[in-house]
């Protein structure tokens, strides 16, 4: 790519000149993190059956990888601040590769606290990732635009949602998990050999994953890619604090919209392998429980071309709204239903739930100008709705069943209705900062 064009004066149409060829680097990046997020989905069953956990137990898994969102976000956006967008987006790619290839030794060693271990680290990659690339996605372009364009790159992550189910079902659900009655009764030597049976199941996907993640960090270097300083802490001459961007109400209500699309996202991901295998829901083995994951994340791959083509016409609040309002309708319909009509309510949620993070995130840093950054890392901090609310679910699954803690997604929907409706309003009387 030629050397980057100076970006356009502020104007009507937009603060930035589009780059084609950096869309299309930022999209494979996007593919990347959604297919690690999803494979959690049965790393959670796989994880459960072989360590005999409980619900609440196994949400450790989500806990600990979505709580690194919380832990990092602060310190990865000061990373991002002091290295740029390019540069941050190679170490969260190289940071994501070390915690991948961590999966080789805790699954030699069959310890869950060693699994949990390499998922921080994997997670602090994607935290670092998604601080540096969510908003230099919505600043490559017109601001008018820039819901509808972070919408088409989020589109490639959630292709990366879909294929993953398909990966690690035949990858690591391929085999049939031993109760620990069945594994007592084995001779030592069977047992060693089924135990390292269990563990090549996940070391080889993720292994793999980790070359692929170092490989990428290494083309995005060579790859020329416009730096956009204006809208990080560097064009912040006036050092704006974190409390300073809380002040906007879009941006403290976007923080709490975050973290509930999140949760509610992940809670029903996590939860839908057992869900869908419960024998009044649809009575299935987990491996074929897991392929029905794939269209619930499928649907909001297709969700995601279709609204990025909606909201360059349509207003991104109106239609987040409504989005949010049908999915409340189909948790409830999960909730009040057994077999086929459960079961397809549950997995069309991830059609709708398509347009939410991009249109969130791109309401929540409207016209920040260089306090831009600073918004990102606490919208991508909030992400660690995914650690609690699964967890929460996991509680109230284990103490009035599964379908019934549904209830929890359902009350996520509603906050996100309002943020659509109310929330994500920039208010008048909060001053904007100016645009570098």
């Amino acid at each position: 790519m030629s050397s980057p064009r100076t970006p356009s004066s502020p104007s009507g149409s937009g603060r930035y000149t589009d780059y084609p060829m950096a869309m299309m680097v930022l999209t494979v990046i996007f593919f990347m993190w959604g297919f690690l997020t999803c494979l959690n989905d049965i790393l959670i069953p796989h994880l459960k059956s072989i360590f005999q956990l409980s619900y609440a137990q196994v949400m450790l898994v989500q806990f600990t990888f979505f709580g690194a969102y919380f832990l990092m976000a602060l310190p990865a956006g000061k990373l991002v601040a002091g290295l740029g967008y390019k540069k941050g987006i190679v170490a969260g790619l190289a940071i994501a590769g070390v915690g991948a290839l961590g999966f080789w030794p805790a699954a030699g060693l069959h310890s869950y606290p060693a699994f949990l271990g390499a998922l921080f680290v994997l997670a602090t990659g994607i935290t670092v990732l998604q601080v540096a690339a969510n908003p230099y996605v919505a600043l490559l372009g017109p601001e008018k635009t820039s819901s509808s364009r972070l919408t088409l790159a989020q589109a490639l992550n959630s292709f990366g949602t879909f294929l993953a189910p398909w990966f690690g079902g035949m990858l690591i659900l391929s085999s049939v998990v031993k109760s620990p009655t069945e594994l007592a009764a084995m001779a030592p030597a069977d047992q060693l050999a089924y135990q390292a049976q269990q563990a090549h199941a996940v070391q080889g996907p993720y292994v793999g994953l980790a070359v692929v993640l170092f490989l990428l960090a290494l083309f995005v270097w060579a790859f020329r890619l416009p730096a956009l300083t204006e809208a990080t802490d560097k064009g912040d001459h006036d050092r704006h604090s974190f409390a300073e961007v809380l002040r906007h109400p879009h941006v403290l209500f976007g923080v709490i919209a975050i973290f509930c699309y999140v949760g509610a996202e992940v809670s029903l991901g996590s939860f839908m392998v057992n869900y869908l295998s419960m024998p009044d829901i649809g009575h299935m083995s987990e491996q074929e429980a897991a392929k029905y994951v794939s269209y619930y994340w499928g649907g909001a791959m297709i969700g995601r071309f279709i609204g990025s083509g909606l909201m360059a016409t349509m207003s991104p609040r109106k239609l987040l709204a409504a989005f949010a309002s049908v999915n409340m309708l189909l948790v409830l319909t999960t909730m009040m239903s057994h077999g086929n009509v459960a079961m397809y309510s549950v997995i069309a949620v991830g059609l709708f739930n398509s347009i939410m993070f991009p249109t969130i995130f791109a309401l929540g840093i409207e016209r920040l100008g260089p306090m831009t950054s600073k918004a990102s890392s606490l919208l991508i901090m909030a992400i660690v709705g995914g650690a609690i609310v699964p967890w929460v679910q996991g509680v109230l699954a284990d103490r009035f069943g599964l379908q019934h803690a549904f209830i929890l997604p359902l009350l996520c929907y509603a906050y996100i209705v309002f943020y659509g409706v109310s929330g994500s309003r920039v208010r008048d009387d909060a001053p904007m900062a100016p645009h570098a």
